[in-house]
């Protein structure tokens, strides 16, 4: 493979500068674009038309335009040098549909093993610039997995945007964007193009200060914290519900109560955005009448699936004194019930849970414990409790990866197997 050669460009990275001004840019010296990415433009350009009929697909699109391009770029496209799976350079995700969406990203462009940056490719004849759509499918996917930066092409443009910015499907394809170009930018911008997504220019720390950069643009935030908001708000939600709904629960019996229903909704649906679950579910329990009903169905389900005590609702014997008998008779609304779970799900949510790194939960949970329900006059209310000690977060999270392994949230269930 050859090394790709750098040529340089004068335009700024981002508004906000990254590199100190009394410092040499490192594009400043313009260099020749190599002689293989010039015929690779002046094909397309040629044959621009052609490539931007609708019968020219996704699949040949990445093939002929965006594989060669990145091969240019530095990166072993094919695997010639004969890594194992876990340090490829690159992976080529296989596209799997569900309901119309994605379930993976194109291409995970890795150093080390270590996954630095995503890709989602498109057809030419997918307007990139304007489409908001395939901007939030590759933004939701970074911003889940805690990238800085993510990158979306067609080959007739190529646009990296700031994955610290919090996704929503009513974004432009402009929101968050860091740097747009034009396939005929890639010779003139060459040097500026390899500096950020090559694995050399990563190597040299260019990536992280580009992207240092363009985190501190307005509206940027981390999943962590968003999943902590959200489940919060869950609970304040649910629990006032079920307080009003459920005289009888003592307040030990309501925070119970509550965190269970909750990890057990994320737990199904993680499983669910890794393959292990049937996807959709818990939306389908929430597009009719009786939520509850059909979650706890769900539940009673999970516990003959999985060896974990988190879905303990069936008895497994007469003197069995540990299953919850609680849960199934709780009352608890629909109209609460429904928006939490239609958040969870594409498009309404930004969250992609089978990129969500592991530890993140860890850290959600263990923030999410520092704070109890209390009753005040019959009235659920939240309190902070500085007292709370972390312990019972690792217990949170290890009910919620007991059917999962060590890296993964979940990734397989453990004995007993699926029935």
């Amino acid at each position: 493979m050859k090394t790709p050669i750098y040529a340089a460009s004068s335009s700024p990275l981002i508004d906000a500068p990254v590199y100190d001004r009394d410092s040499q840019s490192p594009w400043e010296k313009q260099l020749p674009a190599p002689k293989e990415l010039s015929d690779l433009v002046a094909r397309y350009a040629a044959n621009r038309d052609d490539f931007r009929k609708n019968a020219f697909n996704e699949t040949q699109a990445r093939i002929e335009l965006i594989d060669p391009l990145f091969k240019l770029i530095g990166w072993d496209m094919a695997n010639l040098k004969g890594y194992s799976d876990e340090y490829k350079e690159v992976l080529h995700e296989d596209r799997v549909r569900v309901e119309g969406k994605s379930k993976a990203p194109d291409y995970a462009f890795r150093i080390g093993g270590i996954r630095k940056f995503q890709l989602e490719a498109k057809k030419p004849s997918v307007n990139i610039a304007n489409d908001g759509a395939a901007a939030f499918q590759i933004r939701r996917y970074a911003w889940s997995a805690k990238l800085s930066l993510c990158v979306l092409t067609n080959f007739e443009n190529l646009a990296i945007y700031d994955a610290a910015a919090k996704p929503a499907n009513t974004d432009s394809a402009k929101k968050a964007r860091a740097k747009f170009y034009g396939y005929a930018d890639y010779e003139t911008k060459w040097g500026e193009i390899c500096e950020l997504l090559s694995p050399d220019g990563i190597q040299k720390g260019n990536f992280g200060k580009f992207a240092a950069g363009a985190g501190t643009r307005r509206g940027t935030t981390t999943i962590d914290n968003e999943f902590l908001e959200d489940i919060e708000s869950w609970r304040s939600a649910l629990a006032i519900d079920i307080a009003s709904k459920n005289r009888g629960l003592d307040i030990r019996a309501l925070n119970q109560a509550v965190q269970v229903l909750i990890d057990r909704i994320v737990f199904l649906r993680i499983a669910e955005d890794r393959g292990i679950e049937k996807y959709g579910r818990l939306k389908d329990a929430a597009s009719k009448a009786h939520i509850y009903k059909r979650l706890v169905e769900s539940f009673m389900d999970a516990d003959r699936r999985y060896n974990s005590g988190l879905f303990h609702l069936i008895k497994q014997h007469a003197k069995d004194s540990e299953v919850d008998e609680v849960a199934p008779a709780l009352k608890i609304s629909d109209g609460v019930l429904k928006p939490i779970i239609d958040g969870l799900y594409y498009p309404d949510s930004p969250y992609e849970f089978s990129e969500m790194p592991a530890d993140v939960l860890g850290q959600v949970y263990e923030r999410f414990l520092g704070k109890v329900i209390t009753l005040k006059a019959g009235v659920a209310e939240i309190e902070v409790k500085p007292e709370v000690k972390k312990a019972p977060a690792a217990s949170s999270t290890r009910r919620l990866t007991s059917s999962g392994t060590s890296s993964t949230l979940p990734s397989a269930p453990t004995s007993p197997p699926p029935r």
